[in-house]
């Protein structure tokens, strides 16, 4: 996730962890530039959720929280 975390800051934005529901359930905000930006589902889909999904067993999913 460091590497994402650091993709977003270089860029003015930064990724928040809200929770993880006990389904699996990631949510985080994006903030900083990153909120509202035209590249943010990709970066949920292909930056966090795949990093999380290989480093931490039993995640079904990142959800955004705007």
């Amino acid at each position: 996730m460091r590497g994402v975390q650091a993709y977003a800051r270089s860029h003015g934005g930064e990724i928040q962890l809200l929770g993880v529901s006990e389904e699996g359930d990631v949510r985080i905000r994006l903030k900083g530039t990153c909120s509202g930006c035209p590249m943010a589902g990709i970066t949920l889909k292909l930056g966090v959720e795949q990093q999380l999904r290989a480093l931490v067993p039993g995640i079904r999913k990142v959800v955004q929280i705007r």
